[in-house]
């Protein structure tokens, strides 16, 4: 009789792979040298119907891997000869400058295999400088609705030979107010390209737009799993916002302070893992990488040794560590969060169970903000935010785990071998200073290079998860315009655009939540006058609020802002 492994191997992996979808060689040589291993769900789903020319309809929320769903099949166009040198292809549609940047970014990186240039237009950023690039010629661009009216306005978005067209988060740009500016911008689209439409809800509103827009789409949802493996009362849930650079120093004071039997740290990408597995080697840890690049001896050797405890941390892509079940895993780390609420729920399920306590950590950077807000409304509840542990945390850890080793030797095996010393120094010192002077060396050698550092901590910037959050709530009787902020006291900032230029509610918002790290609900009343307007924003923000969009334009026009002295 045969024992079934713990694992699948990679042949055995009951999911399709990307190489099943009909990728071109160059994306999948791509994919393969950032270490992804299999799609997600949406991906899985998506990529094909999109390759074939459909349109499609998807409802999935933020961190399900949306982003590569749709950018796969559109750099698949390019791998065929560009039909236009300067006119892009794509044009994806995001509500804010953050997620135009993040997913910008992504889809250069997809694209370096086929030579993509990807251009993010969003306001905050000088225009000229977009001018030019959009003359230059680019293949792909990712733009904020306001921004992109303002281009083709101007002129300067060619879009006669756009192929596809995609609108993420589609649900987010509705409540913001752009249902006019995205009509604006499928309109001056041609007619045969291309549509996708991803939202995280499906209102009437977006079921409208895709029906004005959309040509037969192929409806894809991705469900939500019952979270109730993570919903464990004996898992403790962490999150530490912490900037990317900063992430391995917070990781290994996590570990310090933490003191886990066995860790498992779980990573994006095999590149990840061997990355970190090498930092954590490199601080003195007992690490090892566990991920699809290893054939099936190599993990169960891996595994037997953190069940055998020969080792303590394991870095692991959610593949590798696919039916990984060990008694005495103590944590989960979270080194990246991971690409849907779903594998959230399932790498937390790992400790805790069998009654026994167990602790999951999740290391977030700023930008991350909303796929953590996945997260919470998938497990139903909110995750603590608390800070990297301080020099001072260290400290008394260290001072409680020495008085813990001694603890345990009094009365031991070794007490009579080292005896003679404590006679030898006898004579020369206090039995009581010769006790503290050992206790000292003890926690001298136990302390690191890196313990007097404090490891800074980062915010979530305009909303999130836990004690992160930077709410605005609409309530009624709280202040002037009915609104209460999280943070405290609001004012109104004074916009030197009106009624006169035909300026709605709508155009402030965007160019606020656009151009600045507050989102549209962190915006209160708004006050359209003939010749200006005031915008209520939380008092911290107004200085950043009045920086930034004295900068950038609104309707196509430069704005002069300043603090409302009325108000």
């Amino acid at each position: 009789m045969t024992t079934a492994p713990t694992e699948p191997t990679d042949a055995e992996q009951d999911g399709p792979r990307f190489a099943d979808l009909g990728l071109p060689d160059a994306l999948l040589e791509q994919l393969e040298r950032l270490g992804y291993e299999e799609p997600t769900p949406i991906q899985a789903e998506a990529v094909p119907p999109l390759l074939a020319g459909r349109d499609v309809l998807g409802q999935a929320a933020t961190g399900t891997g949306k982003t590569a769903a749709f950018a796969l099949p559109m750099l698949a166009l390019l791998t065929a000869e560009r039909a236009e040198p300067d006119a892009p292809i794509g044009l994806v549609v995001v509500p804010t400058r953050e997620l135009a940047m993040q997913v910008s970014q992504a889809i250069h990186e997809y694209g370096r295999g086929v030579d993509a240039r990807v251009l993010p237009v969003y306001g905050g950023q000088p225009i000229g400088r977009q001018l030019q690039r959009l003359k230059r010629g680019v293949d792909v661009v990712v733009a904020t609705p306001g921004r992109a009216v303002d281009h083709l306005r101007r002129g300067s978005l060619d879009l006669t030979h756009l192929r596809v067209v995609v609108l993420d988060e589609a649900d987010e740009m509705l409540d913001m107010g752009f249902a006019e500016d995205l009509d604006a911008i499928l309109e001056s689209t041609p007619a045969e390209r291309q549509t996708a439409l991803f939202s995280a809800t499906m209102p009437s509103r977006v079921a409208a737009i895709a029906r004005r827009h959309q040509n037969d789409p192929l409806r894809i949802t991705v469900e939500r799993a019952d979270p109730t493996s993570g919903d464990d009362p004996q898992v403790r849930e962490q999150v530490v916002v912490v900037a990317r650079h900063h992430k391995a120093d917070a990781l290994t004071r996590l570990l310090d302070v933490e003191q886990p039997t066995a860790a498992l740290v779980f990573c994006r990408t095999r590149n990840d893992v061997d990355e970190l597995t090498t930092v954590l080697a490199g601080r003195g840890y007992r690490a090892e990488a566990l991920h699809g690049g290893m054939d099936q001896s190599q993990r169960q050797r891996v595994l037997q040794r953190l069940r055998d405890g020969a080792t303590e941390l394991v870095v692991a892509t959610d593949v590798a560590a696919r039916g990984l079940d060990v008694d005495t895993l103590t944590h989960v780390v979270n080194h990246s969060l991971p690409t849907s609420p779903e594998q959230y729920v399932h790498r937390i399920g790992r400790v805790g169970r069998a009654g026994r306590e167990g602790v999951a950590l999740t290391l977030l950077e700023p930008k991350e903000r909303r796929s953590l807000q996945g997260v919470e409304r998938h497990v139903r509840r909110t995750l603590e935010v608390v800070p990297v542990p301080s020099v001072e945390q260290l400290r008394n850890r260290r001072l409680e785990l020495l008085a813990e080793r001694v603890r345990a030797e009094i009365g031991g095996d070794l007490s009579e071998v080292v005896a003679p010393v404590l006679d030898a120094l006898d004579d020369e010192a206090d039995p009581r200073d010769v006790a503290l002077a050992a206790l000292a060396v003890l926690h001298r050698d136990s302390a690191g290079p890196a313990d007097e550092r404090e490891v800074p901590n980062a915010s979530l910037g305009g909303g999130g998860g836990g004690g992160g959050r930077n709410e605005a709530k609409r309530k009624g009787g709280a202040g002037r315009g009915g609104y209460a902020h999280a943070d405290g006291d609001t004012a109104n900032v004074w916009v030197s655009i009106g009624r006169n230029v035909g300026t709605r509610p709508a155009d402030l918002v965007g160019a606020v939540a656009g151009e600045t790290s507050l989102t549209g609900k962190d915006i209160g009343r708004i006050q359209i006058q003939q010749k200006f307007s005031l915008v209520e924003v939380p008092a911290g923000s107004v200085d950043e609020v009045i920086e930034k969009l004295s900068r950038a334009t609104v309707r196509g026009k430069n704005v002069a802002v300043k603090p409302d002295r009325n108000g």
